[in-house]
């Protein structure tokens, strides 16, 4: 290894470091990303081979084609579950033939959806989904995969219904646990996050998954009714193509799971992201993403994306290129043709508890209380978002989550702030009115109004509310409006401007019109209505062409 970071007859420009940096970090990465992908392809209900093949063939396509340089795709915690929740009411009976079309169908409409994503320029809708409402959906997610797995842990196995529901049947099944079974996920708990604590991002998967087996194999745990993962299929994925018909039934829980992969994979890459690394390009990861869903259907993988954790693994290990991931592929690849039979013993009790330890940090007590100690709207965003998931499901939750940030967005700009300018004694600067500065100065019959934020339909009505109530209490004989904090006019806004231009006794100045703005008003004819000398370069203009009338109280 010590040859393999060594530039000694090398080319002399670096490279065999680099590579040697992403051997290294390609090797570490796949020690914990491997275990982790075949236990969330049973969180999704599907074989464990499954999760071998989606860190196969999507790391390729990513890796040739990615804008981040770390980033590792595979499967995800999140993806995962939404996967099976999609599955699960779509092929109820669990059919395993009917089970890997239907993936593939899901994941080649989660990869077609991203590319039509990056064709419509849509790279911003990463966006639509608010941090404070990201932070609730991904608790709500957290607290489903654990009961989700808690059944596999204690050796139960309860029909699933909902959240709720399943909570209490698992409670009164809890005499039925087996023994056993509860001995070897303790076990695995107490190795996964007593290595997790001693060295973060080690390869605690593959050292509890190997000893899991030697277990296993040398215990005879199976006569002992620990449940085990069973024959995987040995060799290459097959060729799976996906099937037409299911496309309909599929496609809202696609949309849902193509935004949370293009969610999580721009969030990991930017998290990760080194001062020297080129910046992360939102369309090129929707082809790049996109590709990678794509490739994979094809090869039986599940939907796929950027991953936090195993990006974090490549990261401190020293990845340096996305020949980290291709070395990732490379150890999946071997993985599958080598060591299926060895894995066939691997306790279902190790995979749960993989999961939970891997889970558990999709719920942050402490992100929580940082939102309620800065915004305590937002925060009742956060915890109605993760109720959403629980009391209407995990793809429903989506929808749930992207109508509060949306909410919420409306609720801010819905009463934007309109202030009174005033001047700061003995200097010439001008600020908004405030109790913390009781001696600033008013203009004698001027009233400078500042609006703030955009102007649009939904708050235009509220602005001129405010502006009227203004004018009322301080009975100017001219009002100016200074729009320099305003970027952009809605036609609603607009017409408001109008009517109230229209209908008041009170001169209107506009003040400090931006370019956007100024063209609209320009193309409603609103400055020839108001006369050019009404539109002013900025407030200090406005202040000192007012000091110039001579008859301010004939000023209309």
């Amino acid at each position: 290894m010590k040859d393999l970071v060594s530039t000694r007859g090398g080319s002399g420009n670096g490279k065999p470091v680099a590579f040697g940096f992403d051997l290294v970090a390609g090797l570490t990465a796949a020690a914990v990303v491997l275990p982790k992908a075949m236990a969330y392809a049973a969180v999704a209900g599907l074989p464990v081979a499954v999760g071998l093949y989606t860190a196969f063939v999507p790391s390729i396509i990513y890796g040739l084609l990615g804008s981040s340089r770390v980033l590792s795709v595979s499967s995800t915690t999140t993806l995962a579950i939404l996967t099976g929740a999609e599955l699960g009411s779509t092929v109820p009976d669990g059919d395993p033939a009917k089970l890997l079309t239907a993936t593939a169908t899901l994941t080649a409409l989660v990869g077609a959806l991203l590319l039509t994503a990056r064709l419509l320029k849509l790279g911003f809708v990463a966006s639509l989904i608010s941090v404070p409402v990201l932070t609730g959906f991904k608790a709500g997610i957290g607290l489903v995969i654990l009961l989700d797995q808690a059944p596999k842990l204690l050796g139960l196995h309860i029909a699933k219904q909902s959240f709720f529901a399943d909570l209490a049947s698992l409670v009164r099944h809890l005499p039925e646990t087996s023994w056993p079974t509860l001995a070897v996920a303790g076990i695995t708990l107490a190795m996964l996050v007593g290595m997790e604590r001693l060295k973060p991002h080690s390869p605690a998967p593959l050292v509890t998954v190997a000893v899991a087996i030697a277990a296993s194999w040398l215990l005879s745990l199976g006569a002992w009714g620990v449940s085990t993962v069973g024959a995987i299929p040995q060799g290459l994925p097959s060729l799976t193509l996906p099937e037409p018909t299911l496309v309909q039934a599929l496609l809202p829980g696609a949309i849902g799971i193509a935004l949370m992969s293009f969610t999580e994979s721009i969030a990991a890459g930017r998290a990760f992201a080194a001062p020297g690394d080129p910046p992360i390009n939102a369309n090129r990861e929707l082809v790049a993403t996109g590709a990678a869903n794509l490739g994979g259907a094809l090869l039986g993988s599940m939907p796929a994306g950027g991953g936090t954790s195993q990006t974090g693994v490549v990261r401190s290990a020293g990845g340096r290129s996305q020949a980290a991931s291709l070395v990732t592929a490379a150890a999946a690849l071997g993985t599958m043709l080598f060591l299926a039979p060895v894995l066939s013993l691997l306790p279902q009790a190790t995979l749960a508890a993989i999961v939970i330890v891997y889970s558990a940090s999709l719920i942050q007590p402490a992100e929580f209380r940082a939102i309620y100690k800065v915004r305590r709207m937002e925060f009742r965003w956060a915890v109605v978002a993760a109720v959403g998931v629980l009391v209407f499901g995990t793809l429903q939750g989506i929808v749930v989550a992207i109508i509060l940030s949306l909410l919420g967005l409306a609720l801010q700009t819905a009463r934007p702030r309109v202030s009174v300018i005033v001047r700061k004694p003995g200097a010439d600067v001008l600020r908004p009115r405030s109790s913390e500065h009781p001696d600033d100065e008013m203009f004698d019959g001027l009233l400078i109004l500042r609006p703030e934020g955009r102007l649009y339909f939904a708050n235009a009505q509220n602005v001129a509310d405010r502006i009227q109530a203004l004018i009322a209490e301080y009975k100017p004989r001219v009002v100016a409006l200074d729009f320099s904090r305003v970027p952009d006019i809605e036609y609603s806004a607009l017409q408001m401007l109008q009517e109230a231009a229209r209908r008041t006794s009170v001169p209107f100045w506009l003040v400090g019109l931006n370019p956007s703005v100024l063209d609209m008003v320009r193309r409603a004819g609103l400055d020839q209505e108001l006369g050019a000398d009404r539109l002013l370069f900025n407030a200090r203009a406005a202040i000192e062409r007012y000091k110039a009338i001579p008859i301010q109280s004939d000023q209309k």
